[in-house]
């Protein structure tokens, strides 16, 4: 691990202050992503700024009948926070399928949001890698291509986003909160949180040099059954060939989707509105062309493309079985 300076900052204010002003800093919570690329030397921050004591830890009720996540709050609490558990299960439920409960009493809301990705081209040093070294080239190109992008993905990067927790809040429809240097806030709808890698995929959010995430906000609960799956390679600590974060009105023994979004398809939570206007008892098959449109897969990963039919069809099946 390369030296750097470490501060610990003791204000929102002061923490965006301090990464603003020095360049490559990066701030740090659990670390449960950012000190594994350190160690590795893909991330090499010259300054890093403490974040644990700037508060930011609370889950609280919003006007409009929602919750504000503060950017701090641990997965574990919030998967097993009872109004989480009540209103938005699928959040809860997709916290729980990723990392290990040790991961997961560490990692925040904010740092599960930013993870970088998994992808194998991008955590070795020695092959090129547009995220890590922008105009190297993309050795993924050609390469072991199974578990990357078949959606968004750009002639320069076809590396997945791996949050299982972006799934589920892209589903609820999250606002990201944010703190700049200079003192402004804004909100930042979390589909337009994700920049598509296009020809700069090292510029992987829309977030300013020195913005800090704190909080993210669910709007009021939608109702309905919540369903979260996760096909994977193995049974846990895996990440997603293909996830489904979907909330279902079950009536009469048939579920009808009002939300899905996908994971492990693209370099953010996938999720295509269009296909949520479809008729009520629309197919499996028909939502999946939907979201689908313009999938560009590889030999190695074309599994994908009946893979999310199914994920779907298996989801619905589940929702129109849950008891009221």
């Amino acid at each position: 691990m390369k030296a750097f300076t470490y501060q610990r900052a003791s204000s929102v204010e002061e923490a965006a202050a301090a990464v603003a002003a020095v360049p490559g800093a990066r701030f740090i919570a659990g670390g449960t992503n950012l000190l594994d690329l350190m160690k590795l030397h893909i991330e090499t921050p010259a300054h890093l700024v403490d974040v644990n004591r700037i508060g930011l830890d609370q889950i609280t009720p919003t006007p409009a009948g929602g919750l504000r996540i503060g950017a701090l709050v641990r997965n574990t609490d919030l998967a097993a926070d009872a109004r989480v558990r009540r209103d938005y299960a699928v959040l809860s439920r997709a916290i729980v399928a990723g990392a290990s409960g040790q991961l997961r009493n560490k990692a925040t809301t904010a740092g599960n949001l930013l993870q970088r990705t998994r992808c194998p081209y991008f955590y070795e040093p020695a092959l090129p890698c547009n995220k890590r070294h922008p105009g190297s080239g993309c050795a993924a190109m050609g390469g072991q291509t199974r578990n990357l992008a078949i959606l968004g993905a750009s002639a320069h990067c076809i590396a997945t986003h791996p949050s299982d927790m972006a799934v589920a809040m892209r589903a609820l429809d999250a606002q990201v909160e944010t703190a700049n240097a200079d003192g402004r806030r804004r909100t930042i709808p979390i589909a337009a949180l994700y920049a598509p890698p296009g020809d700069t995929p090292h510029l992987e959010t829309t977030l300013l040099p020195g913005e800090l995430i704190t909080a993210v906000t669910l709007p009021a609960p939608l109702g309905g059954v919540h369903i979260y799956r996760k096909v994977r390679d193995r049974a846990s600590y895996a990440f997603a060939n293909v996830s489904l974060a979907l909330v279902a009105q079950a009536r009469d023994g048939r579920a009808t989707p009002l939300r899905m979004a996908f994971g492990g398809l693209a370099h953010a939570p996938w999720r295509v509105e269009a296909s949520e206007r479809l008729a009520p008892g629309a197919s499996a098959g028909d939502l999946a062309e939907v979201v689908l449109k313009g999938a560009r897969p590889t030999a190695q990963n074309a599994y994908k493309l009946p893979l999310v039919q199914r994920v779907l069809q298996a989801g619905i099946a589940q929702a129109a079985g849950a008891q009221p």
